[in-house]
Protein backbone atom coordinates (compact mmCIF):
# COMPACT_ATOMS: atom_id res chain seq x y z
CA UNK A 1 0.00 0.00 0.00
CA UNK A 2 1.02 3.29 -0.95
CA UNK A 3 0.68 6.12 1.34
CA UNK A 4 1.00 9.73 1.40
CA UNK A 5 2.19 12.14 3.45
CA UNK A 6 2.08 15.50 4.38
CA UNK A 7 5.26 17.09 6.28
CA UNK A 8 5.98 20.66 7.02
CA UNK A 9 9.31 21.70 7.66
CA UNK A 10 10.01 25.06 8.14
CA UNK A 11 7.90 27.45 5.45
CA UNK A 12 8.67 24.32 3.10
CA UNK A 13 5.57 21.92 2.94
CA UNK A 14 6.67 18.49 1.46
CA UNK A 15 4.64 15.39 0.27
CA UNK A 16 6.23 12.14 1.18
CA UNK A 17 5.15 9.10 -0.87
CA UNK A 18 6.06 5.82 1.27
CA UNK A 19 5.75 2.64 -0.27
CA UNK A 20 5.24 -0.67 0.51
CA UNK A 21 3.13 -3.69 2.01
CA UNK A 22 2.14 -4.20 5.48
CA UNK A 23 2.96 -7.63 6.94
CA UNK A 24 -0.42 -8.35 7.38
CA UNK A 25 -1.40 -7.72 3.55
CA UNK A 26 1.32 -9.81 2.09
CA UNK A 27 0.20 -12.67 5.33
CA UNK A 28 -3.81 -12.09 3.15
CA UNK A 29 -2.05 -13.08 0.02
CA UNK A 30 0.24 -15.76 0.89
CA UNK A 31 -3.20 -17.27 2.23
CA UNK A 32 -5.40 -16.87 -0.82
CA UNK A 33 -2.84 -17.87 -3.22
CA UNK A 34 -2.24 -21.21 -0.58
CA UNK A 35 -5.63 -21.80 -0.81
CA UNK A 36 -5.95 -21.54 -4.76
CA UNK A 37 -2.89 -24.25 -5.36
CA UNK A 38 -4.43 -26.49 -2.21
CA UNK A 39 -7.59 -26.69 -4.37
CA UNK A 40 -5.80 -26.64 -8.18
CA UNK A 41 -4.21 -30.19 -7.02
CA UNK A 42 -7.10 -32.06 -6.38
CA UNK A 43 -8.73 -30.88 -9.78
CA UNK A 44 -5.87 -32.00 -11.93
CA UNK A 45 -6.42 -35.38 -10.14
CA UNK A 46 -9.86 -36.06 -11.03
CA UNK A 47 -9.23 -35.15 -14.51
CA UNK A 48 -7.41 -38.36 -14.83
CA UNK A 49 -10.11 -40.43 -13.05
CA UNK A 50 -12.66 -38.54 -15.04
CA UNK A 51 -10.49 -39.48 -18.37
CA UNK A 52 -10.08 -43.49 -16.94
CA UNK A 53 -13.75 -43.68 -16.49
CA UNK A 54 -14.79 -42.14 -19.64
CA UNK A 55 -12.62 -44.16 -22.02
CA UNK A 56 -13.46 -47.63 -19.72
CA UNK A 57 -17.19 -46.83 -20.86
CA UNK A 58 -15.80 -45.73 -24.35
CA UNK A 59 -14.05 -49.25 -24.93
CA UNK A 60 -17.58 -50.98 -22.78
CA UNK A 61 -19.50 -49.42 -25.44
CA UNK A 62 -17.43 -50.34 -28.45
CA UNK A 63 -17.50 -53.79 -27.61
CA UNK A 64 -21.05 -53.94 -27.01
CA UNK A 65 -21.18 -52.40 -30.29
CA UNK A 66 -18.92 -55.01 -32.12
CA UNK A 67 -20.94 -57.54 -30.21
CA UNK A 68 -24.49 -55.97 -31.17
CA UNK A 69 -22.71 -55.62 -35.17
CA UNK A 70 -22.32 -59.56 -35.34
CA UNK A 71 -25.65 -59.95 -33.99
CA UNK A 72 -27.09 -57.85 -36.49
CA UNK A 73 -25.16 -59.20 -39.65
CA UNK A 74 -24.98 -62.34 -38.94
CA UNK A 75 -21.36 -62.70 -39.26
CA UNK A 76 -18.32 -62.47 -36.92
CA UNK A 77 -16.96 -59.17 -35.77
CA UNK A 78 -13.38 -58.46 -33.98
CA UNK A 79 -12.04 -56.15 -32.21
CA UNK A 80 -8.63 -55.85 -32.20
CA UNK A 81 -6.26 -53.98 -29.43
CA UNK A 82 -2.84 -52.53 -30.13
CA UNK A 83 -0.82 -51.40 -27.11
CA UNK A 84 1.83 -49.65 -28.60
CA UNK A 85 0.22 -47.42 -30.61
CA UNK A 86 -2.51 -47.03 -27.79
CA UNK A 87 -5.36 -47.82 -30.30
CA UNK A 88 -8.28 -50.64 -30.90
CA UNK A 89 -10.64 -51.17 -34.15
CA UNK A 90 -13.52 -53.01 -35.15
CA UNK A 91 -13.15 -55.59 -37.81
CA UNK A 92 -15.97 -57.70 -39.91
CA UNK A 93 -15.72 -60.71 -40.73
CA UNK A 94 -13.00 -60.58 -43.55
CA UNK A 95 -10.51 -58.38 -41.80
CA UNK A 96 -11.47 -55.10 -42.81
CA UNK A 97 -12.20 -52.46 -40.29
CA UNK A 98 -15.74 -51.06 -40.16
CA UNK A 99 -17.10 -47.86 -40.90
CA UNK A 100 -18.01 -46.29 -37.33
CA UNK A 101 -21.46 -45.38 -37.23
CA UNK A 102 -21.87 -41.98 -35.74
CA UNK A 103 -18.74 -40.24 -38.18
CA UNK A 104 -19.84 -41.14 -41.32
CA UNK A 105 -16.79 -42.08 -43.86
CA UNK A 106 -14.51 -42.80 -40.91
CA UNK A 107 -13.35 -46.56 -40.15
CA UNK A 108 -13.98 -47.42 -36.46
CA UNK A 109 -10.56 -46.99 -34.74
CA UNK A 110 -9.98 -45.37 -30.94
CA UNK A 111 -6.91 -44.13 -31.02
CA UNK A 112 -6.16 -42.51 -27.34
CA UNK A 113 -3.38 -40.28 -28.05
CA UNK A 114 -5.49 -38.66 -30.25
CA UNK A 115 -8.43 -38.19 -28.96
CA UNK A 116 -8.29 -35.26 -26.07
CA UNK A 117 -11.05 -36.62 -23.94
CA UNK A 118 -9.09 -40.12 -23.57
CA UNK A 119 -5.37 -38.73 -24.17
CA UNK A 120 -4.19 -38.85 -20.40
CA UNK A 121 -5.24 -42.84 -20.11
CA UNK A 122 -3.14 -45.76 -21.68
CA UNK A 123 -3.91 -48.79 -22.57
CA UNK A 124 -1.86 -50.70 -20.12
CA UNK A 125 -2.53 -54.66 -21.12
CA UNK A 126 -5.26 -56.75 -23.11
CA UNK A 127 -5.25 -60.08 -22.27
CA UNK A 128 -8.03 -62.79 -24.24
CA UNK A 129 -6.10 -65.76 -24.08
CA UNK A 130 -2.78 -64.31 -24.67
CA UNK A 131 -4.13 -62.36 -28.03
CA UNK A 132 -4.87 -58.68 -28.34
CA UNK A 133 -8.35 -59.67 -29.52
CA UNK A 134 -11.73 -60.61 -28.73
CA UNK A 135 -13.98 -62.10 -31.81
CA UNK A 136 -18.02 -62.41 -31.39
CA UNK A 137 -19.81 -64.85 -33.28
CA UNK A 138 -23.24 -64.24 -35.00
CA UNK A 139 -25.00 -65.21 -31.59
CA UNK A 140 -22.57 -62.16 -30.25
CA UNK A 141 -20.68 -65.26 -28.21
CA UNK A 142 -16.98 -64.09 -27.40
CA UNK A 143 -14.31 -66.62 -28.92
CA UNK A 144 -13.17 -66.09 -25.50
CA UNK A 145 -12.94 -63.78 -22.71
CA UNK A 146 -10.41 -61.62 -21.39
CA UNK A 147 -9.34 -58.44 -19.64
CA UNK A 148 -8.42 -55.22 -21.18
CA UNK A 149 -6.46 -52.59 -18.16
CA UNK A 150 -6.89 -49.10 -18.41
CA UNK A 151 -4.20 -46.90 -16.31
CA UNK A 152 -4.56 -43.23 -16.19
CA UNK A 153 -1.30 -42.03 -13.88
CA UNK A 154 -1.04 -44.62 -11.10
CA UNK A 155 -5.18 -45.12 -11.00
CA UNK A 156 -6.75 -48.44 -13.29
CA UNK A 157 -9.73 -49.97 -14.25
CA UNK A 158 -9.90 -53.28 -16.10
CA UNK A 159 -12.90 -53.72 -18.83
CA UNK A 160 -13.74 -57.80 -18.59
CA UNK A 161 -15.37 -60.04 -21.54
CA UNK A 162 -17.20 -63.08 -19.80
CA UNK A 163 -16.41 -66.20 -21.77
CA UNK A 164 -19.81 -67.90 -23.79
CA UNK A 165 -22.05 -65.26 -22.60
CA UNK A 166 -19.97 -61.91 -23.78
CA UNK A 167 -21.01 -60.23 -20.44
CA UNK A 168 -19.30 -57.10 -20.74
CA UNK A 169 -18.16 -55.28 -17.24
CA UNK A 170 -16.06 -52.55 -15.55
CA UNK A 171 -14.09 -53.03 -12.55
CA UNK A 172 -11.57 -50.94 -10.68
Amino acid sequence: MFRCMVRQEGEITRIVWSGGFTLIEILIVVAILTIAAVMAVPMMTSADSVQLSSAANMVAADLEYAKSFAITNGQSCKVVFDTFAETYRIEDSTGNVIEHPVKKGFDYVVDFTSDNRISRVSIESVDFNLTGQVQFDCLGSPDNGGTITLDANGQSMTVNVEPVTGFISITD
